[in-house]
C-alpha cells in the first residue's frame, strides 16, 4: 500500500466520521458527503474539479446551483429526495423556481459535470436546469410533478441522459432546446443522446426543439399526451438530423389543451414537425389514440409557423391500434418515405 492509499484511508475515516471532507492528497479527488439537514449548496461551493457531492439517503428542502466543471453530484436514488424550499431562498437557482441547476456561459460552458441517483420533485419550474453546459450526465435521476419541464438542457452540446425517470410533469419530461429566450436557428449538439428513459404521464414525453445530431433510442413513453415531439421552424439551420430508434411508444392518450402555439393533444405517438433529414425506425408503437391533428402513431405536420418537413425517413417499425392511423402525413413537405413498416391504416392509404 502506497502513501496516496494510507492518505485516502485516513481521509476517508475523517469523512465518516465527522461528515466533513478533506483532500487526501495534491490532485486527489475528494468526496463531500452532505446528510440531511446540512447544505448541498455549500459542498458544491467547496468542491473542486473532479470532487463527488454525496447526498445521503433523506430529504432535502433546498435548490442547488451548480457553476463548476468537473463535478459529480450523487445522491442514493430514490432514497435521496429534493424539494422545493419552505420560504424562498435568496440564491439564483431557487429564486427561479428550479431545483438542480447546472449553468455555464457561452465562453465558459460547464463541463463533464454529472448529476446521478436523486429525485427532483414538486418544484415551481423545472427539476433539473442546464445551460451551456458540454459533456454533461444526467443519469438516474427522478423528475417527478414539476410545475413546467422534468430535466431541461438547453445552449448544450454533447450531453448524455440516460435511465432517467420524468413523471407527471406539467409540461416536457424532457425538454431539450437550443435556446428558450431568443429565436436562432438549430444548434448541433455534437452527438446529444436520450436513450433507456421512461417518460410517463407527462404532457409531452420528450421535446426535442430546433436542435440537430440527437440519437433518441431506447426510451419507453406511455401515458403522456404525446410520447415525443420533434419540432423545427424556419430559423436557418433547420432542426433535423435526428434519430429516433428502437423506442417503445404505448398508449399516450393524455388529454391536454390548446395553447396559444398548438391546438389540443392527445393519442400522439412521435410527431415531427418542421423537421428535416431525420430517420424514425426500428420504434414499437402501438395505441395512441385520439382525434387532435397530432393524433396518430407517426405523424408529419407542418410547424406552427408552416414550415414543412422534408427528406426524413420513417422504416422498420412495428405500429397497431393507434388512431387515427399508425402513419400519418399531414404536411406537404417533400421527400419523405415511409418503408418497411408494419401497420395497418395510414393517411393516405398506401404507405402501409
Amino acid at each position: 500500500m502506497n502513501k496516496k492509499d494510507f492518505a485516502y484511508l485516513g481521509c476517508a475515516a475523517i469523512v465518516v466520521a465527522s461528515g466533513l471532507s478533506c483532500i487526501p492528497a495534491a490532485n486527489a479527488a475528494t468526496a463531500h458527503v452532505v446528510h440531511p439537514g446540512e447544505s448541498i449548496q455549500k459542498a458544491v461551493d467547496a468542491a473542486q474539479s473532479g470532487d463527488t457531492i454525496v447526498i445521503s439517503p433523506g430529504t432535502y428542502h433546498q435548490s442547488v446551483l451548480v457553476t463548476k466543471s468537473g463535478l459529480t453530484i450523487r445522491g442514493a436514488g430514490e432514497r435521496t429526495v429534493l424539494m422545493p424550499a419552505a420560504t424562498r431562498a435568496a440564491d439564483k437557482c431557487a429564486a427561479a423556481g428550479n431545483g438542480i441547476c447546472v449553468e455555464g456561459t457561452s465562453a465558459h460552458p460547464v463541463t463533464r459535470t454529472s448529476v446521478r441517483s436523486l429525485t427532483l420533485t414538486g418544484y415551481k419550474k423545472n427539476g433539473l436546469w442546464a445551460s451551456n453546459t458540454d459533456k454533461l450526465t444526467v443519469r438516474d435521476v427522478a423528475a417527478d410533478k414539476n410545475k413546467n419541464w422534468g430535466i431541461a438542457i438547453e445552449r448544450s452540446v454533447r450531453s448524455v441522459l440516460e435511465e432517467n425517470v420524468a413523471r407527471g410533469n406539467a409540461e416536457s419530461g424532457v425538454f431539450l432546446s437550443n435556446t428558450v429566450d431568443t429565436e436562432a436557428g438549430a444548434t448541433d449538439t455534437r452527438g446529444t443522446v436520450v436513450r433507456h428513459n421512461r417518460l410517463e404521464g407527462n404532457r409531452i414525453g420528450l421535446t426535442v426543439r430546433r436542435l440537430r445530431n440527437v440519437t433518441v433510442e431506447e426510451n419507453e413513453l406511455s401515458a403522456n399526451c404525446s410520447g415525443l415531439f420533434a419540432v423545427g421552424d424556419e430559423g436557418k439551420p433547420h432542426a433535423g438530423a435526428l434519430a429516433i430508434r428502437g423506442n417503445g411508444v404505448h398508449e399516450n392518450n393524455k388529454y391536454c389543451a390548446k395553447t396559444a402555439r398548438l391546438p389540443y393533444i392527445q393519442g400522439s405517438g412521435i410527431v415531427l414537425t418542421g423537421t428535416e433529414d431525420t430517420v424514425v425506425e426500428y420504434n414499437d408503437i402501438r395505441d395512441n389514440v385520439g382525434k387532435s391533428v397530432f393524433s396518430g402513431g407517426v405523424v408529419l405536420y407542418k410547424s406552427f409557423v408552416g414550415t414543412p418537413n422534408k427528406r426524413n425517413v420513417i422504416r422498420d417499425n412495428v405500429l397497431s391500434g393507434n388512431s387515427t392511423a399508425d402513419l400519418a402525413n399531414r404536411d406537404t413537405g417533400t421527400g419523405n418515405k415511409f418503408e418497411h413498416n408494419s401497420c395497418q391504416r395510414s393517411e393516405p392509404a398506401g404507405m402501409c
